[in-house]
């Protein structure tokens, strides 16, 4: 017999989590240009149908069956092959059917490569992405999840990762960085939001998703779950503030889209940590995540780096701080883990290098990726395409119709 409240529980995370990719594709949609919303937010809702298929037929097996203290698992599980609808998921003592276990961290695999569309807005064909996204899961995201959440190699090696520091922002981020060094600049850079209001949205949608982002991560109901749902609200409201104060100071006026992004800012950097450390600890992540990833935001600006949405900046740094801060204020109090103000130096340095690891991988596989996927079909777009816009030229939809204005 199942336990009710636990099985509701994780169906709800579930479907938090879910909700996540929708508000990302309003966070997006309403950053980009309005000629190129539908672009963007295409690359975000069709993660849903395609990792779904993906994840399914052989993305669940290749993360968590097999290959214990390995890179990857193998395919016995492919299908769910032998996983019957009513299979207890032994991680929780069988308190839930292990099907939302499987449809839980489904909804992260969705999620994930979606983020690195921000990164390049208006440049990336559409075919060439679909093949990225198969790719980029197969070669990146699958490795990770299995060597962190499936027991393989870095699990081994005692790296933790609540709910994706590693797994998902910081690869995810890097990913984003090295595909904007690969497809270069926008020829139009000075495109302004097309809707604040639906950038507003998204963060809410995200916000409210993430409590199952990180509280489900503890996959049971007890109280490293509630201290992962509130050290998530207080860390994003303190790096929220923290960007706000900070931008206010330096040009004048107090900015909607900077408080946003703050918010999103310290809730990408909590996620590793969320279920490690203390509630002081986590406002303190707060404030370092809101004024880092604005300093990485500026510094990408300085250099020119045309990373459109600043999924870099925010994702990348946040998922890159975030880990190493698990390392330094982990408590063996809260979750039997202790960190560097504890004494434990050799977890620091596992959590450090873990997400550079990570980092430079994902960097490094995803600009070569590009590069091969570039001989299958064009992986920018040409320069009357993009200046038509990705929705027309691509897609030969428009998100409004102006003559009817």
């Amino acid at each position: 017999m199942f336990e009710s409240g636990s099985t509701t529980f994780m169906i709800l995370c579930t479907s938090l989590v879910m909700l996540m990719t929708p508000g990302l594709a309003f966070f997006y949609g309403g950053l980009a240009g309005k000629r190129n919303i539908l672009g963007v937010m295409m690359q975000t809702f069709v993660s849903l149908g395609i990792t779904t298929i993906m994840w399914v037929a052989i993305g669940y097996s290749l993360c968590f069956s097999g290959g214990e203290g390995g890179i990857i698992g193998n395919l016995d599980l492919a299908f769910l092959n032998g996983i019957d609808f009513d299979a207890p998921f032994s991680g929780a003592d069988g308190k839930y059917p292990m099907y939302i276990f499987i449809a839980y961290q489904m909804m992260f695999a969705i999620i994930t490569p979606a983020l690195i569309t921000g990164a390049f807005v208006n440049r990336v064909t559409f075919k060439a992405y679909l093949i990225f996204l198969v790719l980029w899961q197969l070669f990146v995201y699958y490795p990770f999840v299995h060597m962190i959440w499936g027991g393989g190699i870095l699990a081994e090696w005692g790296v933790l990762d609540f709910a994706g520091g590693v797994v998902v922002h910081a690869t995810a981020g890097f990913a984003a960085l090295a595909s904007v060094f690969y497809v270069g600049k926008r020829r139009d850079k000075e495109t302004p939001p097309n809707s604040i209001p639906l950038v507003a949205i998204g963060t809410g949608l995200l916000w409210f998703g993430w409590y199952g982002f990180n509280a489900g991560s503890e996959l049971d109901v007890d109280a490293i779950s509630t201290l992962a749902f509130l050290n998530t609200d207080v860390a994003a409201s303190f790096a929220a503030i923290t960007w706000l104060i900070i931008e206010w100071a330096r040009e004048g006026k107090p900015k909607f889209v900077g408080l946003l992004t703050g918010a999103v800012a310290g809730l990408a950097t909590i996620t590793p940590a969320a279920g490690f450390v203390p509630l002081w600890a986590a406002m303190l992540i707060g404030i370092v995540a809101g004024a880092l990833c604005y300093v990485a935001v500026q510094f990408k600006n300085k250099w020119g780096w045309d990373d459109a949405l600043d999924v870099w900046g925010v994702h990348g740094m946040g998922g890159v701080f975030g880990t190493i801060a698990l390392g330094v204020f982990a408590s063996s109090a809260i979750n039997n883990q202790s960190g560097l103000l504890e004494g434990d130096a050799a977890f620091f340095l596992k959590e450090v290098t873990a997400v550079l690891i990570g980092a430079i991988y994902a960097f490094v596989f995803t600009y070569l990726m590009l590069a091969i996927i570039n001989y299958i079909t064009p992986v920018k777009v040409n320069e009357e395409d993009e200046d038509l816009g990705l929705d027309a030229s691509l897609h030969g939809e428009r998100a409004y119709d102006e003559g009817a204005l």
